[in-house]
């Protein structure tokens, strides 16, 4: 049986079904649904497995599920990573054990996929999709945690959202962040600013994006204004391997469509503000060059890990200027 996510989000009340699919590439919103089910269950004893120890030997959840006596804590069972390759198991379970409650969660699951199918037609289980927020629904969580604040000003929440690029767990973290340092709930924007250090990374991600758009003049001279927090060396690489991957995606989309339908199925969407650089990016790069750069970006990473006493401030501008100079390669 289907449900929508937001039914799910706003009642308990589906959740009595004992076993449920979660699928889709939305990682934040099953880390948010995975917490309603504990606070839900929340003297249950929580079981974690992952699909291919239970493919390996199908016995270790049958002994766990017989072992539940009157006695005991009742189980919940979380099963990560699944696939079709689990179906079988998962019917058996079903047939045999239907007031056991098990959750499962998946990455995308295509339409023919098997196990979808079965958890979609059967009345015993539920399944649920996990896609990419949108902007509408990035809106309600900030109105629905933030309910009650003083200085909610529609300035304020596009702030946020921006801010959190339409990722449901960045989003969660700034969340948190501004609950935790406006205890008056009093919301003021310049504290806020501060607050998610937003014109530093307003700042950075101007001096990527020219740095991505090949624009040597504009790049030379953000790298001499741009303050770079060596604190916040890991985060940076974060941004630029972020939008590199972006990038991939819409140049192998744009093997079947046009460069606007192909930007509209990335997932995070890009956001509407970055497309006008965006669209200029992918005309700069290629597959072979952004391997090339995640690849420095993967080795920069490790470097700066093992590597206390290293300049991370030189490493970073050293980056952003072999990303300008291959933008303009050929």
């Amino acid at each position: 049986m289907i449900y929508k996510s937001y039914l799910i989000e706003q009642s308990n009340v589906v959740l009595d079904k004992k076993i449920f699919l979660f699928f889709g590439e939305n990682l934040g919103l099953k880390n948010d649904l995975k917490n309603k089910i504990k606070l839900s269950n929340k003297k249950a004893e929580i079981l974690h497995f992952n699909q291919d120890e239970i493919i390996k030997n199908d016995n270790i959840i049958f002994n766990e599920i017989n072992n539940i006596s009157l006695f005991e804590k009742e189980k919940i069972i979380f099963i990560e990573q699944v696939d079709d390759k689990i179906l079988e198991i998962i019917k058996d379970i079903c047939e045999k054990f239907n007031d056991q409650k098990i959750y499962l969660f998946s990455n995308i699951l295509e339409k023919k996929s098997k196990i979808r199918s079965y958890f979609e037609k059967s009345d015993k289980c539920g399944t649920v999709a996990c896609y990419t927020d949108n902007e509408i629904g990035i809106r309600k969580i900030i109105l629905n945690k933030l309910k009650g604040y003083n200085g909610l000003s529609p300035q304020i929440i596009n702030l946020i959202i921006e801010n959190s690029n339409l990722d449901r767990i960045k989003l969660n973290n700034e969340l948190e962040k501004i609950v935790t340092y406006f205890q008056n709930k009093k919301i003021e924007y310049e504290k806020l600013e501060a607050l998610l250090d937003i014109k530093i990374n307003d700042n950075f991600n101007s001096l990527k994006d020219e740095a991505l758009m090949g624009n040597k003049l504009r790049t030379n001279k953000l790298l001499s204004d741009t303050i770079i927090d060596s604190e916040k060396s890991i985060f940076y690489l974060t941004l630029i391997n972020q939008r590199l991957n972006k990038l991939k995606d819409a140049i192998n989309f744009s093997k079947e469509t046009n460069l606007e339908d192909a930007i509209s199925k990335i997932k995070p969407p890009v956001f509407w503000k970055d497309k006008p650089n965006f669209m200029i990016q992918t005309k700069k790069w290629n597959t072979k060059k952004i391997k090339k750069i995640l690849n420095k970006t993967y080795d920069l990473e490790i470097e700066i890990k093992s590597n206390s006493t290293i300049n991370k401030n030189i490493l970073i501008k050293k980056l952003i200027v072999d990303v300008c100079l291959l933008a303009n390669a050929s």
